[in-house]
């Protein structure tokens, strides 16, 4: 163990074994992330909560009595942020979460075992909101195959599906907030959803690690189908 640039302490995970370059380089870097280890202070379950924390203490998205739906919800860590800003738990507003995956309860949160590409899910999802959502958002990423092009198309194809879904469920003035990749593959959705929302805008809160390309795609102002 070695203090970094920073003088924080750093964890240096020893190779060998069975464990492959890229499990040890995972653990470690998870073993020395600071949101890591506050998340789990805090009793958030990812490290993912920060950064939707901090997107809406700058752009204020989220408020008391909200119907905000939560895609690839899985573990939750989103949820809890929303759940708690607009007040799910004393039922003033209203938290729908949605993965292939199980989840555990959070308290105000309704959880829903779907697939969000089934063509009822905006049917259903509507019926348990009592109508539209004013809030839909995305941290999901898909599966990498490891070739780059393959992994951009499919990145943006799961965005471009989730904003499909958005607009589908969206109440006007209502907001799309999704995980995108930096690249030049998302000319397509970029222009569609202007189309569709007054304003569009690429954001990249602190807790984004900074050597990835990682950013949140931000859609406010929705307007309707374009």
């Amino acid at each position: 163990m070695a203090k970094d640039k920073t003088g924080r302490l750093h964890v240096t995970v020893r190779s060998g074994g069975k464990r492959k370059l890229s499990s040890k380089l995972w653990l470690e870097r998870q073993l020395n992330d600071p949101y890591v280890a506050q998340a789990k202070r805090e009793g958030f379950r990812s490290r993912a909560a920060f950064k939707l924390k901090e997107i809406d203490d700058k752009y204020k998205l989220l408020k008391p009595g909200m119907a905000v739906i939560d895609l690839g919800a899985a573990p939750g860590g989103w949820s809890q942020i929303a759940a708690r800003r607009v007040g799910a738990a004393d039922r003033k507003g209203r938290v729908v979460a949605i993965d292939l995956l199980e989840m555990g309860e959070i308290a105000g949160v309704n959880f829903l075992r779907l697939d969000f590409l089934n063509p009822d899910a905006p049917v259903q999802l509507r019926a348990l909101l009592g109508g539209g959502a004013d809030m839909v958002m995305s941290d999901m990423a898909s599966n990498t195959t490891g070739h780059r092009k393959t992994d951009q198309l499919r990145i943006v194809g799961l965005v471009e599906a989730a904003a499909e879904f958005a607009c589908d469920v969206l109440n006007p003035g209502g907001t799309f907030l999704a995980k995108v990749f930096q690249s030049g593959a998302d000319a397509g959705l970029l222009a569609q959803l202007k189309k569709s929302f007054t304003t569009i805008r690429h954001v990249k809160p602190a807790a984004s690690r900074q050597d990835s390309s990682e950013r949140y795609l931000l859609a406010t102002g929705f307007r309707g189908q374009g």
